[in-house]
């Protein structure tokens, strides 16, 4: 018998300043069963990093030729492909040839490493943006998950502010 994912609601209030976004967002965000929290609230970062209407979440770990997120234009142009956590270079490459950008945005324990093994080979895609989260920060967000959510981000200056932290995706390529 199949695990069921786990159903987590977010009410999103983002302020973007670096792009003139203000938005409120009512989010349904299904939590695979192999997902942890962290990983959960890795996406939804990368949400609020890149809100837009066309902006969607993927079935991520159920599926291989799916984003974790994607932005889709109406026309079924991938415009933006987000990875979340240390994906492959293959996987990489494939998304890279499918959409107009694509972003990484690494966290964990072994986000630096990934980084420092992969950089070389990654860095000949001009599409890609790679930020690492440090591991203070992808814990940070990991306590705020709870199963209904209401979240106030205000992003500034590359610095996202939620609810007294502070998490600064450090911009790694290009």
């Amino acid at each position: 018998m199949a695990l069921k994912s786990t159903v987590f609601k977010a009410e999103l209030q983002l302020a973007d300043l670096d792009r003139n976004h203000f938005a409120d967002y009512a989010l349904t965000l299904a939590q695979h069963p192999s997902e942890t929290e962290e990983r959960l609230m890795v996406r939804l970062l990368a949400f609020a990093l890149y809100a837009h209407e066309d902006l969607r979440f993927g079935k991520g770990l159920s599926a291989d030729d799916e984003a974790a997120l994607w932005e889709v234009d109406p026309t079924g142009l991938i415009r933006r492909w987000i990875e979340v956590g240390l994906p492959e270079e293959g996987r990489l490459r494939k998304a890279c040839g499918r959409a107009e950008q694509v972003v990484v945005i690494a966290y964990g324990s072994r986000a630096e490493s990934w980084w420092k093994q992969n950089a070389e080979a990654l860095q000949r895609y001009r599409n890609l943006e790679v930020f690492v989260l440090s591991a203070a920060d992808s814990d940070s967000l990991a306590r705020l998950a709870t199963r209904s959510m209401k979240l106030a981000w205000t992003i500034q200056e590359g610095t996202v502010y939620l609810d007294g932290a502070q998490i600064r995706p450090i911009r790694r390529f290009p």
